[in-house]
């Protein structure tokens, strides 16, 4: 794969964007929450233009890297030269989105096993873990329509979102959205994380031990100082840094 690159065409705000955006696709399949090619991770551009950057309908997430990445406007049309397609279809959950939230840059989906699973569970996400507690304190829930192909969900899906972080696409899979890239992926780390955790308690066959409702509250703020603020100051470096060591082509 011969991509040019694009550090001297596009600015270097866009161009950091890019390098963010595709370590959090690298990091995606580094931690097997890929379906292929068949999920979206959406970065907005600064700028009056309301354009994104969004995968190369086609490559793999590990074969993603900066300079690869489409710009598409709001309707998910491709606007940047590109030999790839965009595949439309799924940037109609991100576009709602991002029409909405003038907050959020990164918007992050994944059809994982273990989300899909506990989206398809009537209870939702339950109250039984460290990480649910982080979940459950900014979580919106959002009915199955079939295939998101139709412009009529969108409002919706935005009004189901909310102003929360984390969405439970029920019979479907998870969605974070985040300020920043980092906030996207650090999200989507816990809410994996949560309904990997709720699923293997539940195999135990025990009664489950659930976590007191006012505990949760004042949750995310108590997580936001662990983890150092928003953007994760002290975990996404540090992620970076674990890709630069397996593979830094991600930068090209």
């Amino acid at each position: 794969m011969n991509i040019p690159s694009l550090q001297d065409v596009v600015s270097q705000e866009e161009w950091q964007l890019r390098c963010d955006l595709a370590a959090c696709y690298r990091l995606v399949a580094l931690y097997g929450w890929t379906d292929l090619v068949f999920t979206h991770i959406s970065a907005r551009i600064p700028g009056p233009e309301h354009h994104f950057l969004i995968n190369p309908y086609g490559l793999l997430f590990d074969e993603i890297t900066a300079s690869s990445l489409i710009v598409v406007d709001q309707s998910g049309n491709k606007v940047s030269d590109s030999p790839f397609p965009v595949n439309r279809a799924g940037f109609v959950i991100h576009s709602a989105i991002h029409a909405a939230r003038e907050d959020v840059q990164c918007v992050l989906h994944t059809h994982t096993r273990a989300g899909v699973a506990v989206s398809a569970q009537k209870a939702g996400v339950l109250p039984i873990s460290q990480q649910s507690t982080v979940v459950l304190a900014s979580l919106g829930y959002h009915d199955y329509e079939g295939i998101a192909l139709r412009d009529d969900e969108k409002p919706r899906l935005a009004a189901d979102l909310g102003d929360a972080r984390f969405l439970m696409l029920r019979n479907h899979g998870l969605l974070t959205v985040g300020p920043t890239i980092a906030d996207a992926f650090l999200g989507m780390y816990g809410f994996e994380t949560t309904c990997q955790i709720q699923l293997a308690a539940q195999s135990g066959g025990s009664e489950l031990t659930v976590v007191a409702p006012h505990i949760i509250e004042g949750v995310e703020e108590a997580s936001r100082y662990q983890t150092g603020g928003l953007g994760g100051m002290f975990v996404w470096p540090a992620l970076l840094r674990k890709l630069d060591r397996i593979d830094d082509s991600y930068r090209m």
